[in-house]
């Protein structure tokens, strides 16, 4: 794959690291490697996999000459945070539209990324209902920033278009250099699946690359049929503007929903399973609303030997932990008294 022709800042130090988990695939007490791809380190405040998809969103804003950066996201967005953070550091103003998913869930003094929002110099934060259009709220935006003089240009929720997807076509292919390089064979990667962007690149990126390793998402929010089928057009587009001659098979698209629980960003109690046992056991941190639930669908795929044994099991780690400020007392009591 060329990505020599799109427009890319650099924002990536080098490929994020590829790690073993022995101690917890010991404590799961199964015949299954686990390992974990640690896109939770890359740059941007506190890190997270939408650092790869703003390398060509911010490069493909500048290169139209945009002074003003618009997205959108739910009320404690990673993605709302890592753009306010890169368009700071492009010296760009940054308006965020949050979307209030879970009615009373956005407090103006919360910890966690609405704190971020404001340390980072955010120019404006507008909170909409659950179910409002925001590509016609963040357009709605645009013409007033037009008219105000400003050159605004609109990134989608997640970064999640074919622009912002190829940065996790990129990470396919870093991704399977790495195996290639350590020698790793790896039968399944598992990746969350919410705004369809880091499933639907991975996909596209390692069709690209003829990787053939079977990619599953664990969905955060959608119903399995709703989302492979987002995911599916995603990957096609993407695979279509990086000139991916043989194109996406929609069986290659395969999503899990029974992990979601109550709703998008509600906790569960596998989720706070997931979020201890990688921290008690990797001291790695997880985010209550996307890596966690992800995490809790491994953890539970692998007790029911999903994977057959001796199978070598990545996770792409997609970061969030300042998330978990905000949900401090969830894992605190036991979520069953809420």
């Amino acid at each position: 794959m060329n990505f020599t022709k799109f427009p890319r800042r650099k924002y990536l130090q080098g490929s994020t690291p590829v790690e073993s988990m022995p101690a917890l695939s010991k404590v799961l007490g199964t015949d299954v490697n686990l390992y974990v791809k640690r896109d939770d380190l890359l740059p941007g405040s506190a890190g997270g996999n939408k650092t790869r998809k703003l390398e060509f969103c911010i490069a493909d804003a500048l290169e139209k000459g945009a002074d003003t950066i618009i997205t959108c996201g739910a009320v404690q967005s990673n993605h709302a945070r890592l753009t306010a953070s890169w368009s700071a550091k492009e010296g760009l103003e940054c308006h965020l539209l949050l979307e209030e998913r879970v009615k009373g869930s956005y407090k103006k003094k919360a910890s966690g990324n609405n704190f971020l929002f404001e340390l980072l110099g955010v120019k404006s934060i507008e909170v909409v209902k659950g179910g409002s259009d925001m590509m016609a709220q963040m357009e709605k935006k645009a013409d007033d920033l037009t008219a105000a003089g400003k050159t605004p240009y609109i990134i989608p929720g997640g970064a999640s278009n074919p622009i912002g997807a190829t940065g996790y076509a990129v990470c396919a292919e870093e991704t399977m250099n790495q195996l290639n390089e350590m020698r790793l064979d790896i039968d399944h990667i598992i990746v969350p699946s919410g705004s369809a962007g880091t499933h639907a690149g991975m996909v596209a990126g390692m069709t690209g690359v003829s990787g053939n390793i079977p990619i599953s998402g664990v969905n955060v929010s959608r119903p399995k049929e709703e989302q492979e089928e987002i995911v599916y057009k995603l990957a096609e587009e993407t695979a279509q503007r990086l000139e991916v001659k043989m194109g996406i098979n929609r069986e290659d698209i395969v999503c899990f929903d029974q992990y979601v629980g109550p709703g998008y960003s509600l906790p569960t109690d596998s989720m706070v399973e997931a979020v201890k046992l990688f921290a008690g056991t990797e001291a790695i941190l997880l985010d209550p609303v996307y890596s966690g639930k992800a995490a809790a669908g491994l953890i539970d795929l692998v007790r029911k030997g999903h994977f057959p044994k001796g199978s070598n099991v990545l996770f792409l780690h997609t970061g969030g932990s300042p998330a978990l400020y905000a949900y401090m007392d969830t894992f605190r009591l036991d979520i069953n008294e809420h």
